[in-house]
């Protein structure tokens, strides 16, 4: 996926069709939220005040709180000004076209790729029990 962000037009396929099909910016816009995640002492009062104060659902993934948000760094201040819950450690990330894939597909590209390796491999066994 690395080199295709220098692509003029990116085409994301799922099961043979093509699913999507514009720049790598557009693509990555069309997700719609870039991702925050906060370290805090207390992750469940972190998740319980997003969700009463913000109205966002937000969830601990890999011993941090993640959530998405359109304009991370617009929302940044507001989450230090109004969380209620000390923040140790904040950070941004816009959507990346894995997201994008993963937002199409419903899979990431890896999984994709396994996926279609595997299904090779059983065409060729199948094959050669014939022969």
């Amino acid at each position: 996926m690395d080199e295709a962000e220098y692509c003029d037009r990116i085409a994301i396929m799922d099961k043979g069709v093509i699913v999507v099909l514009d720049t790598p910016d557009a693509l990555k816009a069309s997700v719609g939220h870039d991702r925050v995640t906060l370290q805090t002492d207390d992750d469940a009062a972190a998740i319980t005040a997003l969700a009463e104060h913000f109205q966002i659902a937000a969830k601990v993934s890999e011993g941090a709180v993640t959530f998405g948000v359109a304009e991370g760094e617009h929302f940044v201040p507001r989450l230090f000004a109004e969380l209620g819950v000390p923040i140790r450690s904040v950070s941004v990330s816009r959507p990346s076209l894995d997201d994008v894939f993963m937002s199409y597909t419903g899979t990431t590209i890896r999984d994709a790729e396994a996926s279609t390796a595997e299904r090779g491999r059983a065409a060729t066994a199948m094959l050669r029990r014939r022969g």
